[in-house]
C-alpha cells in the first residue's frame, strides 16, 4: 500500500512539473502584459470555485502579468431587492433599473461584491483596490437608449490612467460595472461591455471572460462541439448563421469589438472548471474559445 501511495505521490509531483515547465514559456511571454478578467456566473456563487479564481488572480500577478478583474453580481443584486420587497424586472435580457433599483445595484455592487473579492485577494497574498466607474473618472457613462429600462448605461468614455497607475505599482484593480455620466448620474453597465472597453482601452494583451458555458459551440447542446478558436471574421459569421445565439451573442460581440480595438486576444471560457484561467492562459490546448484580431492569425 505504501508503494502504491509513493508512486500516486511521484505521479502527482510530476504533473505539477511538468504543467509548471509548460507554463514557463506563456510566462515568459505575458509577463508586464495586462489581462482583463471578468468574473460572474458559477464561478462567483460556488465559493470553492471563487477561492480558485481568486488565487488564480494572486498568480498571474506573482508570476508578472498585471490582472485586472471586473465583475457584475446579478444573482446577489436579485436577492437585496427581494430583501428590500423591490420587484426584479426585465426587459430584454437587461434589468430595468429605475432609481430605487439603481441604489441597491450600486450599493451592492460598488459596497459588497467589489470589497468582498478584494478582502478575498488580499487573503491569498495579492494587493487588490477596488474602483467602480466612478473613482478618478475611470468610466463616463450614457444612457443605453432603450425605451423604458431605466439607468441601463453604455461606456462612452475611459480614463485608464488610475488602472495603470496602480497595475504598474503591483497592486490588483477591481472593477464594478457601475459608473455615472457628466450630470453625476449612476448608471448600471454590462459587466462584459466593461471589461471590454477597459481591455480595449489599455491594449490589453487578453480580455477573458468567465462564462457558464464551454465557449462557442457547433452545436449549444453538444459540449463537446467547442470551437476553440477562431478570428474576427469567423466569429462574425457563426452569429449571421445561428451557430452563436441567444445570450452568446453580446459575449462574442463583445470580444469582437475589443479585438478590433487592439486587444490580441479574446478568450470564452467556462468558469465552472477549476483554476480555468490558468488552464487557458498558461497550457498549449487552452480550454474555452479564443478569439483573435485577423492581423495576427499568420
Amino acid at each position: 500500500m505504501i508503494v502504491n501511495d509513493t508512486e500516486y505521490i511521484r505521479q502527482a509531483a510530476a504533473t505539477r512539473v511538468q504543467v509548471l515547465s509548460e507554463a514557463l514559456p506563456y510566462i515568459q511571454q505575458f509577463a508586464g502584459r495586462t489581462v482583463v478578467v471578468k468574473y460572474g456566473g458559477a464561478a462567483m456563487k460556488d465559493s470553492t470555485l471563487k477561492d480558485k479564481v481568486i488565487r488564480d488572480v494572486v498568480f498571474l500577478s506573482c508570476v508578472g502579468l498585471r490582472p485586472i478583474l471586473v465583475h457584475g453580481g446579478g444573482p446577489e443584486i436579485n436577492s437585496w431587492l427581494d430583501k428590500l420587497g423591490i420587484e426584479a424586472q426585465f426587459k430584454n435580457g437587461l434589468r430595468v433599473t429605475d432609481a430605487p433599483t439603481m441604489d441597491v445595484v450600486e450599493m451592492v455592487l460598488v459596497g459588497r461584491v467589489n470589497k468582498e473579492i478584494v478582502a478575498l485577494i488580499n487573503q491569498a497574498g495579492g494587493l487588490a483596490v477596488g474602483l467602480c466607474g466612478k473613482d478618478g473618472n475611470l468610466i463616463k457613462a450614457r444612457p443605453q437608449g432603450q425605451e423604458g429600462i431605466g439607468f441601463v448605461g453604455e461606456v462612452c468614455g475611459v480614463n485608464i490612467k488610475i488602472l495603470e497607475t496602480l497595475a504598474s505599482n503591483g497592486y490588483i484593480p477591481v472593477v464594478s460595472s457601475v459608473a455615472a455620466d457628466e450630470t453625476g448620474q449612476a448608471y448600471n453597465i454590462n459587466a462584459d461591455t466593461v471589461a471590454g472597453e477597459i481591455a480595449a482601452a489599455l491594449g490589453a494583451e487578453k480580455l477573458i471572460l468567465l462564462t457558464d458555458t464551454r465557449g462557442i459551440l457547433k452545436d449549444y447542446k453538444d459540449p463537446s462541439s467547442l470551437i476553440p478558436k477562431v478570428d474576427i471574421q469567423e466569429a462574425r459569421e457563426l452569429i449571421a448563421t445561428n451557430v452563436v445565439s441567444g445570450g452568446m451573442i453580446p459575449k462574442v460581440n463583445c470580444c469582437v469589438r475589443s479585438l478590433a480595438q487592439g486587444v490580441r486576444a479574446a478568450h470564452i471560457i467556462d468558469g465552472r472548471i477549476p483554476h480555468a484561467l490558468l488552464l487557458e492562459i498558461f497550457t498549449d490546448i487552452g480550454i474555452g474559445t479564443m478569439l483573435i484580431g485577423s492581423q495576427f492569425t499568420s
